[in-house]
């Protein structure tokens, strides 16, 4: 399991009103079949880098559901979009929400929701 220390950082609070990242798209996942959208943003207060995986069907609005975890810069060159669900089941925490949630932004742990 990988160990993330929380800094007390507006970034780890689970909150959809967060919007201080810079971000950049990774790819697509197409090995779950979900075409997820995999990007990483660094939070611009503490630099920190998270993996943002998101999954949203264009039919059904009520299914989007995505993940977030803080990535260490020595792990980040690693995650592709097709082993970023693994990295985030491996880590200590990570942050979900989404429409399949009713928008609840919770902090969650081990195995991801990836199905409809």
């Amino acid at each position: 399991m990988n160990k993330v220390q929380k800094l007390g950082c507006a970034c780890e609070k689970p909150t959809s009103n967060y919007t201080e990242y810079r971000t950049s798209e990774l790819g697509t996942d197409h090995s779950h079949g979900k075409n997820a959208e995999v990007s990483i943003q660094q939070c611009k207060l503490c630099q920190r880098i998270w993996i943002h995986y998101s999954i949203k069907s264009e039919n059904l609005p009520e299914t989007e559901k995505w993940y977030k975890g803080i990535v260490s810069k020595k792990d980040r060159p690693q995650i592709t979009p097709e082993n970023a669900v693994e990295f985030l089941e491996s880590l200590e925490w990570y942050v979900y929400g989404g429409s399949y949630f009713e928008n609840k932004i919770e902090f969650g742990q081990g195995k991801l929701n990836v199905n409809f």
